[in-house]
């Protein structure tokens, strides 16, 4: 199972819309102190949504011509497949974006947050319950246990805070373009930005 942002696609999605609200530096800067650890993550991403507020949905256009994908997913997620595997996605980010990417990469399936929407602009809120580390790890265990596989076999990559409790959940946490404090406290880390370096890893 993988993260999105910083992980499946090379891009921070609420840093891009906020582009599109001219508030780009500031959604950055908090982005970053949430990915570090140093704030809680749902209360800061409320703050970061709100920063979106007003944006017209028609610029998700704009957000996904500016997606990259992260070099070598599309081959570790050939190399999952091959071997009888399925592929998560979980993430902090949303589901309008990863709506369309997810299924264009080939990912099985995938959970994020919603934004809220009034009149065909943001409103600056989340829609439902937020896309933690508390349900990152649920998640996990779930669709193990929906599609038969033993968690032992699981593998999780992240990159920010609140993808440690998915990592140890899971069979093997993988550190990848990650901040210091998920390498510190991830099984492995994986040094370039290449996801193909997690092939020889599969079980």
């Amino acid at each position: 199972m993988l993260d999105a942002d910083s992980t499946l696609i090379r891009n921070e999605v609420i840093e891009l819309i906020a582009d599109e609200a001219g508030r780009g530096a500031e959604v950055a800067a908090a982005t970053e102190a949430a990915m570090r650890g140093e704030v809680d993550f749902a209360e800061s991403l409320r703050s970061r949504v709100l920063a979106l507020q007003d944006v017209p949905v028609e610029r998700f256009a704009s957000v996904l011509a500016r997606i990259e994908p992260t070099p070598g997913v599309r081959e570790l997620i050939a190399a999952v497949h091959e071997r009888g595997g399925l592929v998560g996605v979980v993430s902090g980010g949303f589901h309008e974006i990863l709506d369309t990417v997810a299924p264009e990469l080939g990912v099985d399936f995938w959970r994020a947050n919603r934004l809220g929407v009034v009149d065909g602009r943001l409103s600056g809120t989340v829609d439902g319950e937020i896309v933690d580390a508390s349900a990152k790890a649920a998640q996990l265990l779930a669709w193990a246990a929906e599609h038969g596989v033993d968690p032992a076999r699981t593998i999780a990559i992240g990159d920010g805070a609140n993808d440690l409790r998915m990592m140890a959940a899971a069979g093997l946490g993988l550190a990848f373009n990650a901040k210091p404090a998920v390498r510190a406290q991830a099984d492995l880390v994986i040094g370039p930005v290449d996801l193909r370096e997690v092939i020889p890893l599969l079980p």
